[in-house]
């Protein structure tokens, strides 16, 4: 049987090929005989562009039904999808470009100048651009494609997808997920999370990570399900489609500015049966909020790029505040101490985690790789966590200094050093506090050095505005005099939080 990611979701697709699967905001549905010719189209657009199995396809683009036909054309022409966040700045597409050498980039119509340049001076063949209307060359050469078209035999362990994940030191990192990979989470999730006939899922995530893309795309694709396809998160929107949804996935900000609606109440969402909050931790307050104001009880998950969903309050017995539940069937989790023992519930230790879900490693990294595996075959996530007497999950904090932002990863280092080449720093430290909305907001701590008795907080933030994406920019920025340092003079972060936070 073919493996081939794309295979299995179409297996379960509607037997009626005019069942709606995608629903946009101007009223227009997409059929799922339409998802399938359009997927085609795109897939015969790649192999006419010489992208053979295995080459990467690269698109930083805007939430579009082209874009989804995109990634799934992909697959079909058994390509390796690469998708980039728009928010990323020049410096980052090209290096992204750089270290994993596509063979066609595509990207919005207003960058396609700065695309052709980074294209040309990575050495990657093609550029297409695809605006968030459907304009662009990549839509147009699709269309003259045939609308059939035979989906590439894939084995399980062939790639599917490299997703850009930020560390704590070094560059971003690929991680490499199969066939295999994608598909095991998907069967579990779409089981365990109890999709049926009838569901729709209001789709307002981006598609660039692995929470729009794979999880909520997914879960519909293997339940034929219809979605509400909206470009971007609108908390009014979102209580305005509730009354024909009955699935919503969204990051813990999300919540938070729902609960900002008065129209949020038990009669605004009656239709729906399930929310799922994952990508940061959600806090407590907004969880016993939520559900006194519609007597709905999130549903807490975990999980990373490396490997979709690890674990998962259960949908019908108690979902735990505080907790993210418990393992993913076919997923083994962890919590280990030192030597890699594993540890009593109760205890804080690693958490660390085996399936096949989890990916086979990063992307020509394979000292990294090696380092993040243990000998039995476990992935250390970098998250602390423990396990209490029933077994659920809880997530402490993480090992390393990793920030989590709007359901987004922010990488500290990366913004040091683009405030530490400002004039008139001598030092910073980037931390994440608590935040209401955002789950963690990225904050600077500043020393200023002799010249710069004139830096300013909105001088900081306005001089990297243009530098790095936005949600890498601070919220915050405080000033120092020194930043604490243990005796091997290394940063104590956690005394800068405890500082700030108050």
């Amino acid at each position: 049987m073919n493996e081939n990611l794309y295979a299995l979701l179409a297996r379960a697709f509607p037997t009626d090929p005019d069942a709606p699967c995608l629903i946009l905001p101007d009223g227009r549905r997409v059929s799922y005989g339409e998802l399938e010719s359009q997927s085609a189209r795109y897939a015969g657009l790649l192999v006419a562009a010489g992208i053979k199995p295995g080459d990467r396809v690269a698109a930083q683009v805007e939430k579009s039904p082209e874009a989804l036909y995109l990634y799934l054309g992909c697959l079909r022409a058994g390509g390796v999808f690469l998708p980039l966040n728009p928010a990323y700045q020049r410096g980052e597409v090209e290096y992204f470009l750089g270290d994993a050498r596509p063979g066609l980039f595509v990207c919005r119509p207003e960058k396609l100048e700065e695309a052709q340049e980074l294209a040309w001076a990575a050495r990657v063949p093609l550029v297409h651009d695809l605006g968030e209307r459907g304009e662009g060359s990549l839509a147009a050469k699709a269309a003259e494609m045939p609308e059939i078209f035979a989906t590439a035999e894939s084995a399980g362990s062939d790639l599917a997808a490299i997703l850009y994940t930020s560390g704590t030191t070094g560059r971003s990192k690929g991680a490499m997920l199969t066939h295999r990979n994608l598909a095991a989470n998907a069967l579990v999730l779409h089981q365990y999370w109890g999709f049926r006939p009838g569901d729709v899922l209001l789709h307002m995530l981006p598609i660039f990570h692995v929470h729009g893309l794979f999880v909520a795309t997914h879960c519909a694709l293997l339940n034929g399900s219809p979605m509400l396809f909206e470009p971007k998160f609108d908390p009014q929107r979102a209580l305005q489609l509730m009354r024909d949804a009955t699935v919503f996935m969204g990051v813990p900000t999300y919540y938070a500015r729902l609960l900002q609606e008065k129209g949020l109440t038990r009669e605004a969402v009656a239709h729906m049966r399930l929310f799922i909050s994952g990508s940061a931790p959600l806090l407590p307050e907004t969880f016993d909020e939520f559900r006194a104001r519609t007597g709905q009880v999130l549903l807490e998950r975990y999980g990373m790029t490396e490997g979709g969903m690890f674990t998962s309050n259960p949908p019908e017995a108690e979902r735990r505040v505080g907790t993210v539940g418990f393992p993913l069937p076919g997923t083994e989790v962890r919590v280990v101490g030192e030597g890699d023992a594993p540890l009593p519930a109760g205890e804080i230790g690693h958490i660390q985690v085996r399936g096949d879900n989890v990916f086979v490693g990063y992307w020509q990294m394979p000292e990294k790789t090696r380092e993040e595996f243990t000998p039995d075959g476990f992935f250390r996530t970098g998250d602390m966590g423990r396990f209490d007497a029933d077994g659920y999950l809880a997530i402490i904090g993480r090992d390393k200094d990793l920030i989590i932002t709007g359901g987004l990863n922010v990488y500290p280092k990366e913004i040091e050093e683009a405030i530490d080449a400002l004039p008139g720093v001598a030092e910073s430290a980037v931390i994440g506090l608590p935040h209401l909305d955002f789950g963690e907001a990225v904050t600077a701590v500043v020393v200023r050095g002799r010249e710069g008795a004139g830096l300013s907080a909105e001088g900081i933030i306005a001089a990297l505005k243009g530098q790095i994406a936005g949600f890498k920019v601070p919220k915050a920025v405080h000033f120092a005099d020194d930043l604490p340092r243990n005796a091997m003079g290394k940063v104590q972060k956690n005394l800068l939080r405890q500082r700030f936070a108050r």
